[in-house]
């Protein structure tokens, strides 16, 4: 069947960005709870639109996939340097994800975390093995835009942005970015990601990196050509020379893992039945659900 529509949630995006638009400015105390004393100021926003999407897409099929342990990833292992820079999660943003496993338990909301790999991780094997296998359309929900990278005929991701939401295309992508999706994890080597203490290319900021993946597709050729660069990149071949191991581990660091024994079944056939028994979007009680933010 073709004709399916799968929505793959990044929890832990959708999770903090509703705890900190609504914890902005307040202290723990003055957080959200229940009538049993519970944080709920993430959680309600969670389910809000984790609903909401579901409606709005004509989802079938679901999975919200969750960060394993930072220090167990194999980036981590690799590169000790990524995400070093971030602190630990708030307390109440904490309880919030162990009620959040807890009440899309009760909706049998098919959820996953791996350890050694990332939501994205999850997120792009999940989607690579829906297209193709073509099951049908996939709805990739996350405002992390190293995604770009996972969309292709059937698969679009959906952004928040300034209240609304944005839908990103593979066609629409390459409308704006004047390159193919798999690019853009070779524009993201050469920026860098200073949230996941990703270095890039110093000195090569967004007005170069985008153009030279434009004129010379790919890192091995731009570094190929270094020599015979475009005139107008002249003033960025001695960034690029001194800049180009931290771009190539950039790039280890940005590309998103596909293949993940774990997610992905070997047999076609057995990979279908998994999504139709396990993924599968059930009749979810909102009200119940609803019920526990009072």
């Amino acid at each position: 069947m073709n004709d399916q529509t799968l929505l793959l949630i990044d929890g832990f995006n959708l999770l903090s960005r509703g705890y900190f638009a609504t914890a902005y400015g307040k202290s723990d105390e003055q957080l959200s709870k229940n009538e049993k004393g519970q944080y709920i100021n993430a959680t309600r926003v969670f389910f809000q639109k984790l609903f909401q999407l579901t409606r709005n897409y004509d989802v079938t099929h679901i999975s919200v996939a969750w960060d394993g342990k930072r220090e167990d990833t194999t980036r981590n292992q690799n590169y000790s340097f990524y995400k070093a820079q971030r602190n630990d999660l708030p307390k109440p943003l904490i309880e919030q994800y162990h009620l959040t496993v807890e009440l899309l338990d009760k909706l049998d909301v098919h959820q996953i975390a791996v350890p050694g790999f990332e939501a994205d991780d999850i997120i792009g094997a999940f989607s690579t093995s829906w297209h193709e296998n073509e099951t049908g359309q996939t709805y990739i929900y996350s405002n992390d835009r190293d995604l770009f990278q996972l969309l292709n005929a059937t698969t679009s991701q959906v952004l928040s942005k300034k209240k609304q939401e944005i839908v990103y295309s593979s066609d629409s992508f390459q409308k704006e970015f004047d390159i193919h999706p798999s690019q853009w994890v070779d524009v993201k080597a050469l920026l860098g990601d200073s949230s996941d203490n990703i270095p890039g290319c110093p000195g090569v900021g967004e007005k170069s990196a985008l153009p030279l993946i434009r004129q010379y597709g790919n890192l091995k050729q731009v570094f190929k050509n270094i020599e015979e660069l475009d005139p107008a990149f002249n003033r960025y071949k001695k960034k690029l020379r001194e800049g180009e191991e931290s771009t190539w581990i950039s790039r280890e660091l940005s590309e998103i893992i596909t293949d993940i024994d774990e997610v992905s079944a070997t047999d076609t056939n057995a990979l279908k039945i998994s999504w139709e028994e396990e993924f599968v979007l059930r009749e979810m009680n909102e009200n119940g659900i609803r019920v526990k933010f009072r």
